[in-house]
């Protein structure tokens, strides 16, 4: 995995639910679900950036993990939009793929740092 390729699929991701939040505003007239999503979705990505840029190993470790919270939560409202009908099984389908290629490169990502800092520190 390149170093970057985290930052660079949170950041398209994000930039799909930032569309996906307009189509469903001026679309479908949905603004609180829409609105929870945009809010989890958007914040993978800058979590992920901050993370980048964390004081210490720790302070890495704790954004990414914050980071794959919010990609679970993000999964949790689009199920509740394909589900309530907001999103038709392809839309959901579509963005599903990536969010899940993100929860596992997250979880990865999560785990090696995890690892590392333990060796470093026995």
């Amino acid at each position: 995995m390149k170093k970057n390729e985290i930052e660079e699929r949170s950041l398209d991701f994000a930039i799909r639910i930032v569309k996906m939040y307009q189509y469903l505003c001026s679309e479908k007239k949905e603004y609180v679900l829409s609105k929870q999503v945009l809010r989890s979705g958007t914040s993978i990505g800058a979590m992920v950036r901050e993370a980048e840029h964390g004081e210490s190993k720790a302070d890495f470790i704790h954004k990414m993990s914050i980071a794959l919270k919010e990609a679970y939560e993000t999964d949790y409202w689009l199920i509740l939009m394909k589900r309530t009908g907001f999103l038709t099984e392809k839309q959901f389908l579509e963005i599903e793929g990536d969010m899940k290629v993100i929860i596992r490169m997250l979880i990865a990502i999560v785990k090696s740092a995890k690892q590392k800092d333990n060796a470093d520190g026995s």
